[in-house]
């Protein structure tokens, strides 16, 4: 089986992958391995509030497992059902030949799918060292460098000059942004 990328509508995502699944189900066609739509959990830090909330990683794309016929063409049984599923489009390929998954990109999005979902991450851009620019708060539009970042309460911690003297200020991450 080799791993094929799926076109589909802007966030129609899930919804192609579970017609899909219960189609090949019900007309029992063989040669289909798993069918995903890898996400990820991100954490949101806010006012002190945590939201959990998912993300797809690749919108507007399906991953499907299937047996190529021996030219590289997807099964006819496979085709047609996708050709039936509403906001499904067609493999990324050239002239009807789908182009299966290098094995790197494979392993990275299975990674991706088996990750925990227990364990959601906060989305921060900054590094140390970063020039940032704080937009709300009492020091709004002070600039300054970031010293540390604590990613587990969202919390980044900033050198601002004031008066004169490097003075730290601990930041909400969304608080601040690169300049």
């Amino acid at each position: 089986m080799q791993w094929f990328v799926l076109r589909v509508a802007s966030n129609k995502e899930e919804r192609v992958r579970e017609a899909l699944d219960r189609k090949i189900q019900v007309e029992a066609v063989e040669g289909v391995g798993r069918i995903a739509v890898p996400i990820e959990q991100l954490k949101r830090v806010r006012a002190g509030k945590q939201r959990v909330f998912k993300r797809k990683l690749y919108p507007g794309y399906v991953f499907m497992e299937v047996e190529p016929k021996e030219d590289g063409r997807v099964p006819d049984a496979v085709w047609y059902i996708i050709k039936d599923t509403i906001s499904a489009g067609d493999f990324i390929g050239t002239e009807g030949v789908p182009t299966p998954m290098r094995d790197t990109d494979v392993a990275r999005m299975l990674k991706e799918i088996e990750k925990p979902e227990d364990t959601p991450n906060i989305k921060m851009e900054f590094e140390k060292g970063d020039v940032v620019k704080i937009r709300e708060g009492a020091f709004e539009n002070f600039e300054g460098v970031v010293d540390d970042i604590d990613g587990e309460r969202g919390m980044v911690q900033v050198i601002v000059s004031i008066f004169g003297r490097s003075t730290p200020l601990d930041i909400e991450y969304w608080q601040i942004e690169k300049v």
